[in-house]
């Protein structure tokens, strides 16, 4: 999907297993959002990748969005009991709020969660 000032990119590939959630999510409807990756997901689970590669590149995100991510994570759970799961959760190097968020996922989601931080554009 295409990103909006509202909503994020989404890249999903069954082919590969690699997926990308980029940009800033705060739609309206997040549920009705994110419910076809949601549903999507659910069939990937039947039949993932060998190796399922999740890159998290947010610059926002609002407490519904959180709420639907935390889902993806749990999606992914269940495809890590059968296949490696690996994800990678960006943010700014100042940016406290991105980093803080990303541990938190990896301290309540049991798939590995690594913290990638990328460098500022003012540098």
């Amino acid at each position: 999907m295409t990103p909006t000032p509202k909503t994020p990119r989404l890249y999903f590939n069954g082919q590969n297993g690699e997926f990308e959630i980029s940009g800033r999510s705060i739609p309206e409807n997040s549920i009705e959002f994110y419910k076809p990756l949601l549903e999507w997901l659910d069939k990937y689970i039947e039949s993932p990748c060998d190796e399922t590669k999740l890159s998290v590149n947010l610059e926002y995100f609002n407490t519904s969005s959180s709420k639907c991510l935390v889902e993806i994570l749990r999606k992914l759970e269940r495809v890590h009991e059968i296949k490696p799961v690996n994800v990678k959760w960006h943010y700014e190097e100042e940016d406290e709020d991105m980093m803080e968020s990303g541990e938190d996922f990896k301290k309540i989601i049991k798939v590995p969660i690594e913290l990638v931080v990328v460098k500022g554009d003012n540098d």
